[in-house]
C-alpha cells in the first residue's frame, strides 16, 4: 500500500480502458458473460490485457467486473465465481510479467469489482449484510496471493489494488468498501461512483457528498467513472476535490453511445480522449483511464497526452534548479484567415465560393486532371478540391496533384486529407510538409472504410478521425505539435470538414459537426445534395456551432449512377429525380437532364450557402464546367 501511494503520490497513473468494448469489437455476443471468457478463452482475454499495457496503461484491471455471485447466477456461474476471479488475476499477472520481459515495464493489476446489479434495501429486497458478503466473497479471491506485492509479484500473486467501480449509489459503495476493509486490510482501495447528466449520483447524492462520505468510510481514493462521457465526469471531480485530500480518480466514458446501424457505437475521438486527460491531470486528478467505449487507441493517445504534461514538468523542474528562469513553448498564431488563402479570404469576407472537385488518377500519368483543372481555373472557379483516396482506392496522391495544378495553372487547390492510411506523426509530417510546398487549404476527413475498396485486407490505422485531424491541424496552425513543441512558425491552413446533411443518424452527424467547429474547423463541404429538405434542416439544427457551408453537387450521368448514389453511397435521392433519369433514353439524352438537375439545384441552395462545389463525374470535366458555368460571370477572375 504505501509503495502505490508513493509512486502515485509521485506523478499521475494511467489506467486501461473498456473489457466490454474490445470483445464486443472482436465478435463476442453481448448476451455472453464476459467474465466466464477468463475460463472458456484465456487467451483471448489476455491479449486484450496486452494491448491496453502495449498502449501504456500502467493500472491494469482483472476481466472481474461482474463476477460477483449475484450477477454470475444469472447466467448459471455462481458455483464458478472462484474459478473466474482467481483467472482473472492469474491473466493479467500473465499480461503484466509478459510486459516486463518485452519492455522491461512495470504495471499494478486491480481486481476490478463492479455492482452487484440488484436493488438494496431499504428500494430492494437485498438486504446490505447480503451485500456485504457477496462482495467481500469476490473481494477475497482476488486478494488471494498475500500482500500487495506491487508491480513484481508473480503470476500466483493476488491483486495490487482493488477498484470499486461503477456504483450507483452510496449505501452499495460503503457495504463494498467494508467488505474490503474487512477481508483485505493490506490493500489500497479506489471507490469510484457514477453520475448522471446532473453530475448526481443515481441515488441523488452529490460529487461533494460521495467524496467526504467515502473518504470517511475509508477509501484510498475516490472519482468518478463511466457516466455520460468526458465533459461530465470531469466537472463531477473537479466538485469532489474541495471535499477530499485523498487522490481522484476519472474514467469516463467515451461519451454517450449512439445506435448506428443497430450497434451502440460511442464517438469521442482518441484525440478528445487525449485532451480530456489533459484538462483532467490539469484539475489535480491523479488516475486517468477509461470507461465504455475506450479501446486502446484512445489509452495510446491519453499516454502521449500524460508524457508531454511530464516532459513539461521534468524541463521546468530542470530550469528552476538551474536557476533560470523557465520560458514555455512559444506559440505562433496563424495569420487571419482572410490573410491565409484566397479561399480564405473570399470565407472571411462573406464572398460567394465556386469549387471544382478533382479525383487523382489510378496511375502516374495525370494530365487528364490538369487540362481539367485548367479548362475549370478558365471558367473562373476559385479552388480545385483533389480528393484523397475515394472509396479506399490506391491513387495518386492528392498532395502531389495539388501542387502540380498550382504549378501549371496558378489557381488554388484544397487538400483533402484522410486519417484512415496514416499514424499520428505521418500526419504531422505530411501536413507540414503540404505547407512548405505552398498548399494552405486542407479537408480534413476521417476516410472511406477499407472494405469499401480493392483492397479489403488493407491495415487501417485510425490514430485519429476527422476531430481529431482538425485539432491536429490547428494546433500546427499555432505553431505546436501534438506534444505542445514548437515548430518554428504557423502552418497557416484554412481547415475546412466534410459534413452530410442527408446522414441516416442525423443525430450522431449532427453531434460530430459540433465537435469539428468546436476543435476549429472553418468551413465545411457537404456531401452531394439532391433533396433542399435535408439542406435546409441541416443548416438550422448546426446554428449554434455554424461555419460557412459550401454545397457540393453532383452531375448525374444515367439512370445507373443515380442508382449507385441512393443505394451503394447512401446518399437521398428524391423519386421524382430517379424519374427524370429512367426517362433519359439515350446517354446523352441522360447526361443533358443530369446535368439540367444539377443547375436547378445549384440555383435552389445558393440562397443558404456561402458557396458550390460541382464534381466532375468520371473525369467528365466538360460536364462540370457546364453545371458551374451558370454562376459564374463571364470572365470572372479566381483571384478575387
Amino acid at each position: 500500500m504505501t509503495q502505490f501511494a508513493d509512486v502515485l503520490a509521485d506523478r499521475p497513473l494511467l489506467a486501461d480502458g473498456a473489457m466490454g468494448t474490445v470483445l464486443y469489437a472482436r465478435g463476442i455476443f453481448i448476451n455472453r458473460c464476459y467474465d466466464e471468457l477468463n475460463l472458456s478463452d484465456p487467451g483471448l482475454i489476455l491479449s486484450v490485457h496486452e494491448e491496453y499495457l502495449l498502449a501504456g496503461a500502467e493500472i491494469l484491471e482483472t476481466n472481474t467486473f461482474g463476477a460477483n455471485r449475484m450477477r454470475l447466477a444469472r447466467h448459471g456461474l455462481a458455483d464458478k465465481l472462484t474459478e473466474i476471479n482467481a483467472a482473472g488475476v492469474r491473466l493479467a499477472r500473465q499480461a503484466v510479467a509478459r510486459l516486463k520481459e518485452k519492455q522491461d515495464s512495470e504495471a499494478w493489476v486491480a481486481g476490478s469489482v463492479g455492482p452487484l446489479g440488484v436493488r438494496l434495501e431499504p428500494l430492494g429486497k437485498t438486504g446490505l449484510d447480503e451485500a456485504r458478503s457477496a462482495f467481500a466473497e469476490q473481494i477475497r479471491i482476488l486478494a488471494e496471493g498475500g500482500p500487495n506485492a506491487g508491480p513484481n509479484a508473480g503470476p500466483n500473486a493476488g491483486v495490487d489494488l482493488l477498484i470499486i467501480e461503477t456504483m450507483p449509489a452510496l449505501n452499495e459503495a460503503r457495504v463494498a468498501l467494508e467488505a474490503a476493509r474487512a477481508v483485505a486490510p493490506h490493500l489500497p482501495v479506489l471507490v469510484m461512483v457514477t453520475v448522471d447528466d446532473e453530475i448526481n449520483c443515481l441515488d441523488g447524492s452529490s460529487p461533494q457528498q460521495a467524496a467526504a462520505l467515502l473518504t470517511e468510510w475509508g477509501a484510498s481514493a475516490v472519482g468518478v467513472n463511466c457516466s455520460t462521457g468526458p465533459t461530465t465526469v470531469l466537472t463531477a471531480v473537479e466538485a469532489m476535490r474541495p471535499a477530499t485530500a485523498l487522490p481522484l480518480a476519472a474514467m469516463p466514458n467515451a461519451g454517450m453511445p449512439r445506435a448506428v446501424e443497430g450497434r451502440n457505437i460511442y464517438l469521442c475521438s482518441p484525440e478528445y480522449m487525449a485532451s480530456f486527460a489533459r484538462k483532467a491531470i490539469a484539475a489535480g486528478v491523479q488516475i486517468v483511464g477509461g470507461c465504455c467505449g475506450t479501446t486502446p487507441n484512445h489509452i495510446r493517445a491519453m499516454r502521449s497526452a500524460i508524457r508531454a504534461i511530464e516532459r513539461d514538468q521534468d524541463e521546468q523542474a530542470h530550469l528552476a534548479s538551474s536557476g533560470v528562469a523557465p520560458v514555455p513553448n512559444p506559440e505562433t498564431p496563424p495569420e487571419p484567415l482572410e490573410a491565409r488563402s484566397r479561399l480564405g479570404s473570399l470565407i472571411a469576407k462573406g464572398k460567394f465560393v465556386t469549387l471544382a472537385e478533382i479525383v487523382p488518377p489510378k496511375g502516374i500519368d495525370c494530365s487528364k486532371e490538369i487540362e481539367g483543372a485548367g479548362l475549370l481555373a478558365q471558367l473562373g472557379v476559385h479552388a480545385i478540391n483533389v480528393y484523397d483516396s475515394p472509396h479506399a482506392s490506391a491513387r495518386m496522391s492528392a498532395q502531389s496533384l495539388c501542387i502540380q495544378i498550382q504549378q501549371n495553372h496558378g489557381i488554388e487547390t484544397i487538400l483533402n486529407y484522410i486519417c484512415r492510411d496514416r499514424n499520428i506523426f505521418s500526419i504531422q509530417a505530411d501536413l507540414l510538409g503540404a505547407s512548405s510546398i505552398g498548399l494552405r487549404n486542407i479537408l480534413c476527413l476521417t476516410g472511406d472504410p477499407i472494405k469499401l475498396g480493392n483492397y479489403p485486407d488493407a491495415t487501417e490505422v485510425f490514430d485519429v478521425d476527422s476531430i481529431g485531424l482538425v485539432n491536429i491541424a490547428q494546433r500546427l496552425n499555432h505553431g505546436l505539435d501534438i506534444g505542445a513543441n514548437s515548430i518554428g512558425a504557423s502552418t497557416n491552413f484554412t481547415v475546412g470538414v466534410a459534413a452530410n446533411p442527408g446522414a441516416p443518424d442525423i443525430e450522431n452527424e449532427l453531434r460530430r459537426f459540433a465537435y469539428k467547429v468546436e476543435a476549429g474547423a472553418e468551413y465545411a463541404i457537404t456531401r452531394p445534395v439532391f433533396d433542399l429538405r435535408l439542406l435546409e434542416n441541416f443548416l438550422e439544427r448546426i446554428q449554434a456551432h455554424r461555419i460557412p457551408v459550401i454545397a457540393s453537387i453532383w452531375p448525374l450521368t444515367s439512370l445507373r449512377n443515380a442508382e449507385y448514389m441512393k443505394n451503394d453511397l447512401r446518399l437521398f435521392m428524391p423519386e421524382e429525380i430517379m424519374l427524370r433519369m429512367a426517362q433519359a433514353d439515350t446517354p446523352d439524352a441522360a447526361r443533358a437532364e443530369g446535368i439540367e438537375i444539377a443547375q436547378e439545384m445549384l440555383e435552389a441552395v445558393r440562397p443558404y450557402v456561402q458557396g458550390i462545389q460541382v464534381s466532375a463525374p468520371f473525369g467528365l470535366y466538360n460536364v462540370a464546367a457546364e453545371v458551374i458555368a451558370s454562376v459564374l460571370p463571364r470572365g470572372a477572375n479566381p483571384m478575387e
